[in-house]
């Protein structure tokens, strides 16, 4: 991507239109990680800004154009646990439980997703764990130094954000069954 390296380039030097084109580049992707975690556009939007500002002040860390988007994807990412640790007050139970719950059962109903809706109504300790886990690829030790809890919590709150998903799918069809039965 030509337009990426130029701009990279031009933003280090501090020239506004690149970090502007930057901006406008990435901003979309960044505020859907943002708001993943937050579950509140206005907060996401607020993330958004300050992990750009601390972007083009520290711009001289990215070594180049190619990693820039993932050392931006980084800020973001932890920006917004930051953000959700210093206001939500976000619960982890400390539990260890059996790994009796089957990934086969967890993947049974994700023909339909609606990611917003999920992350609207996921708990936010269960949306934070899943987020860093299924899509950041972090493991369970990465997670439980990220956000100083335990390795066990860590996972437990992934088994109970998987069976909080299967039961929101099977209500989902539930709710879609009962729909199609009143329509008859």
């Amino acid at each position: 991507m030509r337009n990426l390296e130029e701009n990279f380039t031009l933003a280090k030097k501090k020239d506004r239109r690149a970090q502007k084109a930057l901006y406008e580049a990435f901003s979309g992707r960044m505020l859907a990680i943002a708001n993943s975690y937050t579950n509140n556009i206005h907060d996401a939007e607020d993330i958004l800004l300050n992990a750009f500002l601390k972007c083009f002040t520290k711009l001289d860390e990215c070594r180049d154009s190619k990693s820039f988007p993932f050392w931006l994807r980084k800020i973001v990412i932890n920006d917004s646990i930051s953000f959700v640790r210093k206001t939500k007050n976000v619960l982890y139970v400390d539990i260890e439980i059996a790994d009796d719950f089957s990934d086969e059962n967890f993947e049974e109903g994700l023909e339909e997703i609606n990611l917003e809706e999920i992350f609207s109504k996921m708990p936010p300790g269960y949306r934070i764990i899943f987020n860093l886990y299924v899509f950041e690829e972090k493991k369970h030790q990465e997670i439980a130094e990220m956000l100083n809890i335990s390795e066990g919590t860590s996972k437990s709150q992934l088994n109970k954000a998987k069976k909080w998903l299967v039961e929101f799918f099977k209500t989902k069809e539930n709710e879609k069954r009962n729909t199609e039965t009143i329509k008859i």
